[in-house]
């Protein structure tokens, strides 16, 4: 796949990189900890079973998990963006440290940020808690963010990793979504924004 640019949109040219189930609404907060929590641990099959590696399709004896999904050390390796320091970054952490690095003038609060960067509330705050702990972002007493310089490495790594080249605002989710309601008819906005409200009321 090959990078382009249509209008405003830019096209991604890969996808191999970690990414989270699209049906996380459907666990409690509990299940949803423990999982992503586990991520990247060793998981050893039982005597006289095998798990298969989720890219490779080859049986093991161990391998990585990530949300039910397993991975050969080599497989996980691959999925691991530059300057990352073996962080699994997927696409939500990478709006997450866009939304901080696009506004480190006037730093976004972390409300603002867990809101748009495409997942869960509640998986947004403990990606949030997460890069934090890493070292990627920096908060304040007041819980406005701030990026570190690790951070932007890491950014910049997953920007190019994605999209061939380094990171500007039209990747972030929050940047498309706008560009999509600018685009829609009047009609269609309205449309889209009934549907945005029920699609929100039933991840709850």
């Amino acid at each position: 796949m090959n990078l382009y640019i249509c209008g405003d949109m830019m096209e991604k040219k890969s996808d191999h990189i970690f990414s989270y189930p699209p049906n996380l609404q459907e666990l409690d907060l509990a299940t949803l900890v423990n999982l992503y929590r586990e991520r990247g641990e060793i998981l050893k099959a039982r005597a006289g079973n095998y798990v298969a590696c989720a890219i490779t399709k080859k049986l093991l004896k161990e391998a990585k998990s990530w949300f039910g999904l397993f991975y050969s050390q080599g497989a996980w390796d691959s999925l691991l963006t530059k300057s990352s320091d073996g962080y699994p970054l997927t696409e939500a952490e990478m709006n997450a440290l866009g939304l901080v690095y696009s506004n480190r003038n006037e730093p976004p609060h972390r409300e603002f940020v867990e809101k748009n960067i495409g997942v869960l509330p509640k998986l947004a705050y403990l990606i949030i808690n997460d890069i934090k702990q890493f070292g990627f972002i920096k908060e304040d007493e007041n819980g406005f963010l701030m990026i570190a310089p690790s951070g932007e490495k890491a950014l910049q790594g997953i920007a190019k990793h994605m999209y061939g080249k380094p990171f500007t605002e039209e990747m972030l989710i929050s940047f498309q979504q706008a560009h999509d309601v600018e685009v829609q008819p009047k009609g269609k906005r309205k449309s889209a924004a009934r549907q945005k409200d029920a699609d929100q009321t039933s991840l709850f």
